[in-house]
């Protein structure tokens, strides 16, 4: 499936390194499903979020820290999140945090950053089960509270999942997208 006139801006911020990671494998399993290197990884501690012009198809990724705080570096760019012109354009978010050390908070900056993009007319896909994660509360939860508002993954407490959901999501974004 090569059309070379798509391409797609991952933006992420990452403080541990968790959220690159799985930044560079989100990419690779993308890349590898289109037959085509496609996505371009920025992190956002480089790269300013008016980038996100350059891209019909952009994928954001946060981490939530402490008790349901936004990433240093997204933090630092949260105006610009707000200003952003994303009308028209297809949004995918994944998002990582610890379900046991902070789950009354889990996936809490995913929720913050779905809710700042919403109202601008993007069309968000890549919503998330929740099941098979143990926490009390998240503000990444759709109304209907059945899943995330993007791919959540918890390094902390279940890494041995990740690639996996990692794979099933892109496979669903592929679906998305097509």
């Amino acid at each position: 499936m090569s059309d070379s006139a798509l391409s797609i801006g991952l933006f992420y911020g990452s403080t541990t390194c968790y959220t690159e990671m799985a930044a560079e494998k989100i990419q690779a399993q993308l890349n590898s499903l289109f037959d085509e290197d496609i996505v371009d990884l920025h992190n956002i501690k480089d790269v300013n979020l008016t980038r996100t012009a350059e891209y019909d198809i952009i994928i954001f990724g946060i981490s939530t820290w402490d008790f349901g705080e936004l990433q240093e570096d997204w933090e630092s760019h949260w105006e610009e999140v707000h200003g952003l012109d994303l009308a028209g354009k297809t949004i995918a978010l994944f998002g990582l945090g610890d379900q046991l050390g902070y789950g009354e908070w889990f996936q809490d900056a995913l929720g913050m950053l779905h809710d700042a993009i919403l109202p601008t007319g993007c069309n968000i896909v890549g919503y998330w089960p929740n099941e098979g994660y143990e926490f009390t509360a998240s503000k990444a939860l759709t109304e209907d509270k059945t899943q995330f508002v993007g791919l959540s993954l918890d390094d902390e407490n279940q890494y041995d999942k990740t690639d996996a959901r990692i794979e099933a999501w892109c496979e669903q974004l592929l679906v998305s997208m097509a």
